[in-house]
């Protein structure tokens, strides 16, 4: 399409960005401050933008008459020659980035730093036959300072040619495995009943479908589950020549009869006798151990993370985090790139420290004393460049802002992400977490407790907010109990015993937040040991900047539903419908999220894009041939 050389001085250079706030941005910084016709100017260089993606695949009815009708005996649809259409709604952009596109000989590709914003512009060089030089502005943050810099950095355009590839496969195997098993299932299911002509196509999709079926799935297990009673024994225990109670739980031991594989006891007269027993005894302290422990400041976010926490505090949906995350990017300019996998930090941002923490302040005086207290000198394990992908985790940009500008949900985000910032300028969280163990009347009684001695990067989250990151209001966490210093041999009476009668409870339906967990860390829940060798750590089910949207897809489309004040997810007698009638290889999370695995390879060059088209479509012939043997 172009050649793939470093940028040299032209009149004519153009900078192709992926919306207008961002190509304001930029052109802002380059001085092109001229207005024309979809289009910026100045200075040397021009500056235009598109509407997201201008393009979009082709019906199946542009590859032949016989595709309009959908028919089993026409199935696979496969493309030979690829064709992509101009959107209605972007045809102007379009025909301004044509025109533009023709009169210049150096193009700077300025959209997102990433498969989809890589895609958003090559696919429109690619239609409008541009030939000419192409180099890549690799933007993490938008506020001036991160954009001259990368300005001095721009890389070649052969850097990130492969993740058009990527995004070219990406798009193509959605429409293969989306148009041609959507049709094939919609009319298998309409023969055999499953399915009424009124309610609809089925909708399958490479992504959604595996995605649905993990809902069905726990559906399903919640539908079935049978609780089982247990009871649990807690003592208030009284040391001898002390005032102050503590805590401490019967344990009933494994493998004794009355207690089940999990050590619940599940024998309401066993646990009685326990309380009988012991009530108003001498018990003797067989062990009290104290270990210090060291806790890290908790990592800055990635996208995943940050929907994952967002969701659980304030019932936000993913793809409703995803919007605020961008809109503190683009438009207030307070926060770095938001799609990111990765939560570590480049070494070379080191330097930047002193310029973000003073940026943090200017935006919020509430903030002096703690970042006064920080110190930048302090690096933390964040700094690690062999943890570095294609983005760094999500920080406060050196910009300072104006929070009145913010609204509840932008500054509730904004907030996250600044205190894990701050939080890595302060020591390790030290505490000492103690265990003691007690015999009565033969019945083991163990107590822990945990008392803080450096509080460490925990200042940053004291205050009006009071709830940690690991999700515990420390009031309200058991292990919180201060216990006393106990030496093997002592006397403890047990002054008060209570048994409580308590019910197993089945894995809770999933939330927008722990589904994204769900689809990230899939290998969890793989069973297959082959499957889960093959799904390392970076595998899962979409990509940081999709799982969102394929859950609004999969709502949108009638398949989910959400439920109840926590927002949860269930599925629809649809969705339930279209789980139950797939193969399952067609609804395998694993098996999707080697995809993606095959779609990263494509992007770092270690697969070519017809490789991975071969694969799909040899894959997508047998689910067919599977379909046309069941009718």
């Amino acid at each position: 399409m172009a050649t793939d050389c470093l940028p040299t001085t032209s009149k004519l250079m153009l900078y192709l960005c992926e919306k207008p706030s961002q190509a304001r941005d930029i052109a802002h910084v380059l001085g092109a401050n001229g207005r024309g016709d979809g289009f910026l100017h100045g200075n040397g260089v021009q500056v235009t933008w598109c509407f997201g993606h201008l393009l979009e695949q082709a019906e199946p009815a542009a590859y032949g008459e016989q595709y309009k009708r959908w028919n089993l005996a026409s199935l696979p649809i496969l493309p030979q020659q690829w064709k992509l259409e101009v959107k209605k709604s972007g045809s102007r952009q379009f025909r301004v980035i044509k025109g533009l596109l023709a009169k210049t000989q150096h193009v700077v590709i300025a959209t997102d730093a990433d498969r989809e914003g890589e895609m958003i512009a090559r696919e429109v060089m690619e239609l409008c036959r541009y030939q000419g030089q192409v180099s890549r502005l690799w933007l993490s943050a938008l506020d001036d300072a991160s954009i001259r810099k990368a300005l001095g950095q721009l890389r070649p355009g052969a850097f990130t040619e492969n993740l058009y590839q990527a995004g070219l496969a990406r798009s193509r195997a959605d429409w293969l495995v989306g148009i041609n098993l959507s049709r094939a299932y919609t009319l298998t299911a309409q023969r055999s009943g499953q399915l009424q002509a009124n309610v609809g196509a089925l909708s399958v999709g490479r992504v959604q479908t595996p995605t649905l079926r993990l809902v069905v799935d726990r559906d399903e297990q919640i539908r079935n589950f049978v609780p089982v009673d247990y009871w649990e024994v807690v003592a208030h225990c009284l040391p001898d020549g002390n005032t102050q109670t503590f805590k401490a739980n019967w344990v009933p031991g494994k493998g004794k009869p009355g207690v089940d594989e999990e050590g619940r006891c599940i024998d309401q007269l066993l646990a009685e006798q326990v309380t009988t027993a012991c009530k108003g005894q001498q018990a003797e302290v067989l062990r009290c151990d104290t270990e210090r422990k060291r806790q890290a400041a908790p990592l800055p976010y990635d996208l995943s993370s940050l929907q994952v926490e967002a969701t659980r505090r304030w019932r936000l949906g993913a793809q409703q985090v995803l919007d605020i995350a961008q809109a503190l990017y683009e438009k207030h300019k307070l926060v770095t790139y938001p799609r990111t996998d990765c939560c570590y930090l480049p070494v070379s941002q080191y330097s930047e420290v002193g310029g973000v923490l003073k940026a943090l302040l200017k935006t919020d005086q509430n903030l002096a004393e703690l970042v006064a207290q920080a110190n930048p000198r302090l690096k933390s394990k964040v700094w690690n460049d062999s943890k570095i992908t294609a983005h760094h985790g999500i920080i406060p940009t050196a910009a300072a802002g104006r929070l009145e500008q913010l609204s509840e949900h932008e500054y509730s985000i904004y907030d996250l992400i600044r205190r894990r910032y701050l939080a890595q300028f302060f020591p390790v969280h030290e505490y000492d977490q103690t265990t003691i163990e007690l015999d009565c009347q033969g019945y083991r009684f163990r107590a822990t407790g945990r008392v803080s001695r450096v509080l460490g990067w925990k200042i940053a989250y004291q205050g009006p907010e009071t709830e940690t990151p690991d999700g515990k209001p420390e009031a309200n966490d058991p292990e919180a109990q201060a216990l006393p210093a106990l030496n093997k041999g002592d006397q403890v009476l047990m002054q008060d015993l209570t048994g409580t009668k308590r019910q197993t409870k089945p894995l809770p339906p999933y939330t927008e937040g722990t589904l994204i967990q769900a689809m990230k860390g899939i290998a969890k829940l793989v069973e297959n040991p082959k499957l889960k060798a093959i799904l390392k750590e970076n595998a899962g089910i979409g990509t940081e900047a999709t799982r969102a949207a394929v859950i609004e897809t999969l709502l949108q489309r009638k398949l989910l539903e959400r439920e109840g004040k926590r927002k949860c997810l269930r599925a629809t007698p649809k969705g339930i419908t279209l789980i139950g009638m797939l193969p399952g290889a067609v609804k395998n999370p694993a098996l999707t999220a080697a995809w993606e695995q095959a779609l990263e390879a494509v992007a770092s060059g270690e697969m070519t894009l017809a490789e991975f088209m071969g694969k799909q479509e040899h894959w997508l012939n047998k689910m067919l041939e599977r379909v046309r043997a069941a009718v």
